[in-house]
């Protein structure tokens, strides 16, 4: 069901729903999960499609992203698309046909999302490496050691790669050698969601979100904070209760606004030089967002799909039609924002609007890792390691 909001003061519900406790634990570092939701999730209903989504190719990476389903998503530069399982398998393939490009078995198990930047292909691992491969053609550039398993995709800037860790460290590595540059370290809850947030890095300074609920924004050229907030501020009895985890990406734009979502706590838009607040609004989410326009794109820790007008945080529209559907992160797609879910199933929703346009499946072991996305083209990765290339139309 779509409801459509115009501008007004939000008052949405709680999204601590009475199943969070089940919800949370499934979530929590070190535990392994089978991909169910701990709920029930709303059924799939049939809609007027108005967008298709047309298979291109489909190829097999390694043997997917193991039961504890490691969050690695795959990385798009250029036209070569990058995948891997969580044993060690990393591949390359041609975006337009598939072709196979390369494929490494690493001496490693692969724990991070994938990030592909100027030739490079990093990615972290159960054990704290980091490891840098040459796109061309899979060689190891080099390798680091960081302080704990990393899950949170490697960020670059032009000098810098900067990996957080689970321990909620954040480590500077020089981009061309990956010796260490500098550490910055947080503390942590005792009980934390199972994932990290990832670090939103540009040329002068890095925004980096932790478990404790705090976001700060870090100088690239020692690692010293110069401002520090407190998103979301622990509440509640037990350990569960109080989990704050800003376990997206931060969004910045060019004009200098700051946007980070939270785990029980709220989507915030900043001033991005000092942190003074520009507005909140009372939605939890572990996922990054996205910016279309000027529409902020959410979705909520029970599945909805959320439309704010950057500008005051105002709902604009909200879909629900895939409550408690396990949505992965969104991604955009050609006017449309892109989400899995753990059936396997991709949906389209127009960005504008919030309606359902499209849907097809593909892998009934599920969908938990954001689409890459280039154009119109979506990059798939199912759980059991089945890359799927699909084509919007019209």
């Amino acid at each position: 069901m779509i409801t459509t909001r115009f501008p007004k003061l939000l008052f949405s519900k709680p999204t601590v729903r009475l199943t969070v406790g089940a919800v949370a634990l499934a979530l929590l570092v070190g535990c392994a999960s089978k991909g169910e939701p701990a709920y029930t999730p709303k059924e799939l209903r049939s809609f007027a499609e108005t967008s298709s989504l047309e298979s291109v190719w489909s190829r097999n990476v390694g043997d997917g992203l193991g039961r504890a389903r490691y969050p690695i998503a795959p990385a798009r530069e250029g036209e070569t698309i990058f995948a891997a399982d969580a044993d060690g398998v990393v591949a390359a393939f041609n975006a337009d046909n598939g072709n196979r490009e390369w494929e490494i078995e690493l001496d490693t198990p692969i724990s991070s999302a994938l990030n592909a930047i100027a030739g490079q292909l990093y990615l972290g691992t159960r054990n704290g490496e980091v490891i840098a491969l040459d796109q061309r053609d899979g060689s190891v550039n080099w390798r680091s050691r960081v302080s704990s398993e990393v899950l949170a995709a490697p960020q670059a800037n032009q000098q810098l790669l900067l990996v957080q860790s689970v321990d909620g460290q954040i480590t500077a590595l020089d981009r061309a050698s990956g010796e260490e540059r500098w550490v910055y370290t947080s503390s942590q809850p005792s009980l934390t969601l199972r994932g990290t947030g990832t670090p939103m890095v540009i040329d002068p300074v890095s925004f980096v979100g932790f478990a404790n609920g705090q976001l700060a924004t870090l100088d690239n050229r020692n690692g010293q904070p110069l401002w520090e907030l407190q998103i979301a501020t622990p509440r509640g009895r037990s350990d569960v209760d109080r989990l704050v985890d800003l376990a997206g990406q931060p969004v910045v734009t060019p004009d200098g606004r700051l946007f980070v979502t939270s785990y029980n706590g709220n989507v915030v838009a900043l001033e991005a030089t000092r942190g003074g607040v520009l507005w909140e609004s009372n939605l939890s989410s572990r996922h990054t967002p996205i910016l279309v326009g000027n529409i902020l794109l959410v979705v909520t820790d029970d599945s909805h799909v959320v439309g704010l007008d950057a500008d005051s945080g105002q709902e604009v529209w909200r879909n629900d039609d895939l409550e408690d559907r396990w949505l992965t992160a969104p991604a955009f797609a050609d006017g449309r924002v892109v989400v899995g879910d753990f059936e396997g199933y991709v949906h389209l929703l127009d960005a504008r609007e919030g309606t359902l346009v499209g849907r097809t499946r593909v892998h009934k072991s599920g969908i938990s890792v954001r689409p890459a996305t280039e154009g119109s083209t979506i990059h798939v990765q199912a759980n059991n390691g089945r890359l799927e290339t699909l084509e919007v139309t019209p």
